[in-house]
């Protein structure tokens, strides 16, 4: 959320809007620091806090049409030490959320519900492990690969 990466960004996101945040939070020991953050966050039922928030959005769960899985390469990530490091989101188009992003494509498929969807995913995802996932999770799995055809001449 707010583009921020970790739970020093947390921290550093109060700090910068403490003023604003007070307005409709009582903080009266001030914002929490990341260490704080970390131990709620290690706390969290991720279940429970998906149920929390598909009802806050007020978002049918069983109502799923299309979840995109989409890849991206970190421009300048990579060097002599190693490769360049990816990101994998997982977007629910009918609702316009992202379920999740991480650097491994099987475990976002792990991490997310798809029953009753149609998981889409290009060529980034088409490995025997990944079909695999999908299998038995009564959703249907869509691999989208470019041909020979649709090479630029």
């Amino acid at each position: 959320m707010c583009k921020g990466e970790d739970f020093t960004d947390m921290e550093d996101f109060g700090n910068e809007r403490e003023a604003w945040l007070k307005t409709f939070l009582e903080l009266p020991n001030g914002i929490p620091d990341s260490d704080t953050f970390r131990r709620v966050f290690e706390k969290i039922k991720p279940a429970e806090l998906s149920d929390a928030l598909y009802g806050w959005l007020g978002v049918e769960r069983t109502k799923r049409g299309v979840i995109a899985i989409d890849g991206k390469t970190i421009c300048g990530s990579g060097n002599a030490g190693h490769k360049a490091y990816h990101v994998v989101s997982a977007f629910v188009a009918e609702n316009q959320m992202t379920l999740g992003e991480i650097t491994a494509i099987p475990q976002l498929l792990d991490l997310i519900d798809t029953a009753g969807a149609t998981v889409t995913i290009d060529a980034m995802g088409c490995q025997t492990d990944i079909a695999k996932k999908n299998c038995g999770k009564q959703s249907e799995l869509l691999h989208c690969v470019k041909g020979e055809s649709d090479k630029p001449a």
